[in-house]
């Protein structure tokens, strides 16, 4: 599996559905909008018996860092940063939830925002989680800010070693 660069004119984006109305519509109306204002990136994981047909997709872009919202020894470590990696949405079609996809999609955007820190360097990964989906993000490691719940982080430096572990079990 991988990820591509969302293109209108070859992906189904009115099939796809979450239903999450924010996060479909998002799809439907605004990724391609926001990605030729060079705001944002949407990528798609291809059915790959259809690859018109959205699996799945992820937006990555940049955002401002609150140092406050976060514990102090991270403040103290980053005193000087002001941005962050942000995962702006991440959705799975429903007709194909629980079959793992939602995990390689984030998976998949960690890597590209690792690869992205080692040329533009930024100390955090930050995820604005939708309707309650916080739970899925903790799994892999991310912490809630302090002053919102859904508004979750992960350092870069813990998304490297988590990557090299893994990579050093095959």
């Amino acid at each position: 599996m991988i990820s591509v660069p969302l293109d209108k004119k070859r992906h189904d984006r009115k099939r796809f559905d979450c239903a999450v109305p924010a996060l479909k519509n998002y799809l439907q109306m605004m990724a391609n909008q926001q990605s030729n204002k060079d705001n944002t990136r949407t990528f798609v994981l291809e059915d790959v018996k259809n690859p018109n047909f959205i699996i799945g997709y992820y937006t990555l872009t940049m955002s401002t860092l609150d140092l406050s919202s976060l514990p102090s020894a991270l403040q103290k470590k980053h005193q000087n940063a002001n941005s962050a990696g942000l995962i702006a949405r991440l959705a799975v079609d429903k007709r194909y939830k629980k079959e793992g996809f939602g995990e390689w999609l984030l998976i998949d955007a960690l890597k590209k925002l690792l690869n992205t820190s080692d040329s533009v360097a930024f100390p955090l990964i930050v995820v604005d989680a939708k309707d309650g989906a916080s739970d899925f993000y903790k799994k892999f490691g991310f912490v809630a800010f302090f002053d919102e719940e859904n508004k979750l982080f992960i350092t870069v430096e813990s998304v490297r070693k988590s990557f090299k572990v893994s990579s050093e079990h095959f």
